[in-house]
């Protein structure tokens, strides 16, 4: 009986092995070779190159006194608070909009949001420069309206990638809305318009309240893409706008400090880490509710 159990139990898991070795391999394993390079002094030229040193700390004392580092922590939160504010807000807005159309309607405006969506980042990031540079569309839709020409990526560079992710983003946005908000009974609504309430208490009371954990998932999803943004932020600004991911490229790969790179893409991964904390702690306490 007990040989039978060892067997039943090999059977059931022994077609996880092959996957299990590929996360250990392709995941768990960069992991901690980027972990330990971040205590080491590894970097791309000179004696370091060839011969590495553990360094304890030293690369996280570094961080904690390096005021480049501070700013863009600073530039990083300012681009997350608009980008997925922005893509949260807009995403919502356009699949509430579409909750009643007709199919045809809905097809057309969903073509046209997605457009931005299936690009690969660089070409959206090109396409997004184009539009915001001195002789871009932009500036032409403003001064055919009789408005001065702004210079946006000169004056306002991180306002410009902000609404440009936005632009890029939003799509996802809409299509989880849209599931959702499909989802949520007509009937409800309709007792609550009996009852009195008007559209925009119906919208904040009813429909809301319950998509709530929708929102919230996907609020965090897009913290976590937009955190790790890198393609946007860099072939439109270069690196004018340094969020940390194109702060710690600086340090890796221009400035050729492997070890102090990964130092920096452990805080990153740490900044992720508070807020996906954040909002599983928001979604239980509302759910415990």
């Amino acid at each position: 009986m007990e040989v039978y159990k060892k067997k039943n139990f090999l059977g059931k898991y022994i077609y996880l092995v092959p996957a299990v070795l590929l996360m250990l391999l392709f995941f768990v394993w960069p992991i901690i070779l980027t972990i330990y390079y971040s205590f080491t002094n590894l970097a791309l030229t000179g004696s370091a190159a060839s011969s590495q040193e553990f360094v304890g700390i030293a690369n996280y004392k570094r961080m904690l006194s390096d005021s480049a580092v501070k700013t863009s922590v600073v530039t990083t939160i300012i681009f997350l608070i608009g980008s997925v504010a922005g893509q949260t807000i807009l995403g919502f807005v356009i699949a509430y909009l579409m909750r009643e159309k007709n199919r045809i309607f809905r097809r057309i405006v969903g073509a046209v949001v997605l457009a931005a969506w299936v690009m690969p980042e660089t070409v959206a990031a090109i396409c997004a420069y184009t539009f915001f540079t001195d002789k871009g569309t932009l500036n032409l839709l403003l001064t055919s309206g009789g408005l001065p020409m702004v210079s946006w990526l000169f004056r306002y560079p991180l306002l410009s990638v902000v609404l440009a992710n936005i632009w890029h983003g939003t799509a996802f946005s809409m299509m989880v809305y849209q599931s959702a908000l499909d989802n949520v009974s007509g009937e409800v609504a309709e007792s609550a318009m009996i009852d009195g309430a008007n559209r925009l208490q119906n919208l904040f009371y009813i429909t809301i309240p319950i998509i709530k954990d929708t929102i919230m998932t996907n609020t965090m999803l897009i913290t976590l893409s937009t955190l790790g943004t890198f393609g946007m932020v860099y072939t439109m600004t270069s690196t004018t706008v340094q969020t940390l991911p194109v702060f710690m490229y600086i340090r890796a790969f221009k400035n050729y400090e492997l070890g102090y790179g990964t130092a920096i893409s452990m805080l990153i991964l740490l900044i992720g880490v508070i807020f996906s904390i954040f909002y599983v702690k928001i979604q239980n306490k509302d759910g415990g509710k």
